[in-house]
């Protein structure tokens, strides 16, 4: 492999030296190798738009040339899976990636590696630093505020100390120093959501005068910003943030819900007051509506929200797949059948989903792109059959690979292929049961009524429900 880049790297230097006539040099390459590939080929998206699509080849790596670069950040695709590279003019950017550990295991060589390897480091570290705000997020907001301000520090000297080191370009920093600060502010912003403590009210009326004084000088309508990770991950728990403290002056409910109507009405018209920029504000609409209508449990709320959703967004794509996610989801209601699809058991027969279902049983559901929650899944699943005997546990994959590579996944994982199914029609039926997010598991009576539409088997609330499963 290291072979193989050094050729690479000296072909792309050769390559350079004759593009010299090339108007400011305005070019970059991309290539790499990925192992165990979920697809044949790879996207490159500058934004959301795809610029191509590159084929791997019989050894799973590729070479392109991206002419008339427009500086900045691009995006590749593989499966499900994507991740961000900073590509700059005469920049020939390798990386190598295991499609089992996708972020993980990636790591950049060539001109331009330096930067991208600094990029992916802190966000593979912010990963982890995630888990430890949340736990600081129970201290009080001042003794937080200090830690978090320690935390900003560690990072602001970290990117000095490799300006010392490198040559960095000012977009370069401009982007990591907004990984820094956007980090810090989505820091605080989540703090009342995390923080003990159902009065919500309470928590902001006593933080300090100064902790969102950072507010004033965002910009909630970046252009600049609109396809950046970080940038919308902040929008998000900022708008959500202060739509609650809005929520709270005509709300008497202190005991704060963020899946109540009210609030989540109260979100969607922030956005569409505060957000002017059509593709952030559809966006941000989009994902609240998603999420609000794949968590609850009433097909009235779901229709509310849709309604009000409709009534701001302009993307006209956005609007016909949440429609059609809603009525989805609104026909696997409770107590209504499970919905005849046609599934291909690991001994490739064709059966109906129905049929099969004659006893209480969980329907969960997995792919090859997400591989943690394909592992984490099955062993769930190993222990809760043993705990719950009663109950029968499907698993479908959900992809549209084909029922060898499902048993070759499965086999060499040492899973059982018992009660493993694959949908013969995946698109259709990935539709027709409403799946979003791929931890959503479904659970039916021996009647084949459906007592639950979307659960997750890794939830505390978990058990309880299949206790009341049994004892109906």
């Amino acid at each position: 492999m290291k072979l193989y880049f050094s050729i690479i790297l000296v072909l792309l230097t050769l390559w350079g030296c004759k593009d010299k006539s090339e108007t400011a040099y305005n070019y970059a390459y991309i290539g790499g190798e990925i192992i165990n590939p979920t697809a044949n080929y790879v996207v490159l998206l500058k934004f959301e738009e795809t610029l191509d699509t590159i084929k791997l080849d019989d050894k799973n790596r590729f070479l392109y040339k991206v002419n008339n670069l427009e500086t900045g950040l691009y995006s590749f695709r593989h499966g499900y899976e994507y991740q961000m590279v900073l590509l700059e003019p005469k920049d020939s950017v390798l990386f190598r990636l295991n499609t089992l550990d996708f972020d993980e295991s990636l790591v950049y060589t060539g001109k331009g590696a330096k930067k991208n390897n600094y990029l992916i480091n802190e966000f593979l570290e912010n990963e982890i630093e995630e888990k430890y705000i949340f736990k600081l997020c129970q201290l009080t907001s001042t003794v937080y505020q200090n830690r978090i301000d320690s935390l900003r520090t560690l990072k602001l000297k970290k990117f000095e100390t490799f300006k010392s080191k490198y040559e960095t370009s000012p977009l370069f920093e401009k982007i990591a120093r907004a990984n820094i600060d956007y980090d810090y502010y989505s820091s605080k912003e989540v703090y009342p959501f995390v923080h003990y403590g159902k009065n919500k009210e309470d928590i902001l009326k006593s933080l300090p005068e100064d902790f969102y004084s950072y507010r004033k000088n965002i910009d909630y309508n970046d252009d600049l910003s609109i396809h950046y990770y970080k940038y919308n991950k902040f929008l998000r728990y900022s708008l959500s943030n202060i739509s609650m403290k809005e929520h709270y002056t005509h709300s008497n409910n202190k005991h704060f819900n963020r899946f109540s109507l009210c609030y989540n009405l109260d979100r969607l018209k922030l956005i569409d007051s505060l957000i002017t920029n059509t593709s952030i504000k559809d966006g941000l609409l989009y994902d609240l509506a998603m999420n609000y209508i794949s968590n609850n449990k009433h097909v009235e709320n779901n229709n509310i929200i849709l309604k009000s959703y409709l009534s701001k967004a302009k993307s006209e794509k956005k609007k016909q797949k949440m429609i059609s996610f809603t009525n989805s989801l609104n026909e696997l209601k409770i107590g209504s059948n499970v919905p005849d699809i046609k599934l291909v058991n690991h001994e490739n027969n064709e059966v109906d989903m129905e049929a099969i279902i004659d006893a209480p049983t969980v329907i969960s559901f997995w792919s090859h792109t997400y591989h943690k929650h394909f592992k984490d899944s099955h062993k769930e699943i190993k222990k809760l059959r043993i705990k719950y005997p009663e109950v029968v546990f499907i698993t479908i994959n959900i992809d549209d690979y084909g029922l060898e590579k499902s048993k070759k996944s499965l086999k060499r994982n040492r899973f059982s292929c018992k009660n493993e199914y694959v949908f013969k029609n995946p698109k259709e039926a990935t539709k027709a049961l409403a799946i979003h997010p791929m931890t959503k598991a479904i659970i039916v009576d021996q009647n084949k009524k459906i007592v639950n539409n979307n659960t997750n088997i890794f939830s505390v609330k978990f058990e309880k429900q299949l206790l009341g499963l049994i004892n109906q």
